[in-house]
C-alpha cells in the first residue's frame, strides 16, 4: 500500500507542471476575450447624419419633422442616438436655399431630406451629384420638373415620395363643388413664383373647372405683404368659394387665410389636413403620415448601401378627404350627407 501511495504521489508530481501550463493557458484566454470584448465594447456605433432641407419655418415643419423621426424610430433609427439630423429653413426665402444647400453638403451629412417643392429638391441637386437626395412628398411630377430620369429608374442622386398634389386638383375642385351645389366662381390664391402653382393653375385647374362649370378667378401672392390687398379685392368681387395652393407663403401664414375663408363665409379646400383642422372646410390629398413612412424607407435603404439611382420614385397609394363641420356651421353650410359619407375624417 505504501508502494502505491509514493507512485502516486509521484505520477502526481510529473502531471503538476502540465496543469499548471492548462492553467494558465485557460486564464490568458479569458484575459484575451475580456480584452477583445472590452474594446468592441467601447467602440463607438456609427452615427449616421442625416439633413433636412425644408421650404418654411420651423414652426411650420414641425409636423412633418416629428412624423419623419417616428417613421425612422420604426426602423430602428433614433435621433441622438444612432442617427444625428442637421435641420435647415428658408423660412419662405427661396434666395436661401443654395445657401442653405451648401451648408448640409460642407458638414458631409449621409442623406440630405427635402421638402417644399422642386425649388427645394433642385437646390439640393445643384449643391451635389453624389450624396443622396430624398425628396419628401414632390408636389408635382418630378421627371417633368427634369429631377430625375424616370419614376422607375431615377438615374442620378435624387429619389423619393411624390404626393400628386397637382395631379389631384380636379379632383378637390369636383370635391367642393358637390359639397356647394351652386358653386360657380372659384377664386384660386396661388404663389406665381412655385412652378407646382403655376402648373396646376394654367393645366389641371381649367380642365376641371370646364367638366363643372365653373369660373376659375386666381390671385396671385408672392408675399405675406400681398394677402390684405387679396383679401381686399376678393372681397369686393364675392367668389363662391376659396381654393388654396399650397406654397410657402400660404403654408406660413395658413391661419390668416383660413380666418378671412371663415369671416367672409367662403367654402375653402386645401391639399392638406393641417389648413382643415385650423378651421379650413375641406381637403384632400395623399395620407402624408404613409408617406412619413415610406421616406424612412428610403433613408434605411440607402443607409444599408442602396443607391438613389436604383430605388423608384413611389407615388402615393393612400388618400385622405376630411371635412370640417364646425366650419361649415360657421360659414352656414349645410354639407350634403353623400359627401359626409365619403370622408375619411369628420371633425365635428
Amino acid at each position: 500500500m505504501a508502494e502505491i501511495n509514493r507512485r502516486d504521489a509521484q505520477r502526481a508530481e510529473r502531471l503538476k507542471p502540465i496543469s499548471d501550463v492548462r492553467l494558465l493557458i485557460s486564464g490568458l484566454c479569458a484575459l484575451l476575450l475580456a480584452l477583445s470584448y472590452s474594446a468592441s465594447a467601447q467602440q463607438p456605433k456609427k452615427v449616421s447624419r442625416i439633413g433636412f432641407l425644408a421650404a418654411t419655418d420651423p414652426a411650420r415643419e414641425s409636423a412633418r419633422s416629428e412624423g419623419i423621426r417616428l417613421a425612422l424610430r420604426e426602423f430602428g433609427y433614433i435621433e441622438g442616438q444612432n442617427i444625428a439630423i442637421e435641420y435647415r429653413y428658408a423660412e419662405g426665402k427661396f434666395d436661401r436655399l443654395p445657401e442653405l444647400a451648401a451648408e448640409l453638403v460642407r458638414l458631409k451629412v449621409d442623406i440630405i431630406l427635402v421638402t417644399g417643392g422642386d425649388a427645394v429638391t433642385r437646390a439640393a441637386k445643384n449643391a451635389t451629384k453624389t450624396i443622396p437626395i430624398v425628396m419628401m412628398g414632390s408636389a408635382s411630377d418630378p421627371v417633368e420638373a427634369g429631377l430625375v430620369e424616370s419614376l422607375a429608374r431615377p438615374g442620378g442622386n435624387v429619389t423619393g415620395v411624390t404626393i400628386l398634389n397637382t395631379e389631384l386638383g380636379g379632383k378637390r375642385l369636383e370635391l367642393l363643388k358637390e359639397a356647394v351645389p351652386k358653386l360657380a366662381r372659384v377664386a384660386v390664391l396661388y404663389d406665381p413664383a412655385s412652378p407646382s402653382n403655376v402648373f396646376e393653375l394654367k393645366e389641371v385647374l381649367p380642365v376641371a373647372a370646364r367638366a363643372l362649370r365653373l369660373t376659375i378667378q386666381p390671385w396671385e401672392v408672392r408675399a405675406a405683404d400681398d394677402l390684405d390687398r387679396v383679401f381686399a379685392a376678393m372681397g369686393k368681387q364675392r367668389p363662391d368659394g376659396l381654393y388654396v395652393l399650397q406654397g410657402p407663403v400660404v403654408r406660413t401664414n395658413g391661419k390668416r387665410i383660413v380666418g378671412f375663408a371663415l369671416k367672409s363665409r367662403l367654402p375653402s379646400v386645401y391639399d392638406r389636413r393641417e389648413a382643415v383642422e385650423a378651421g379650413g372646410l375641406m381637403s384632400y390629398g395623399a395620407d402624408l403620415a404613409d408617406s412619413y413612412r415610406r421616406v424612412a424607407y428610403y433613408v434605411d435603404k440607402i443607409l444599408k448601401g442602396a443607391k438613389p439611382a436604383d430605388l423608384p420614385v413611389e407615388q402615393p397609394t393612400k388618400f385622405e378627404f376630411i371635412i370640417n363641420l364646425k366650419a361649415a356651421k360657421q360659414i352656414g353650410l349645410t354639407i350634403p350627407q353623400s359627401v359626409l359619407y365619403r370622408a375619411d375624417k369628420v371633425i365635428k
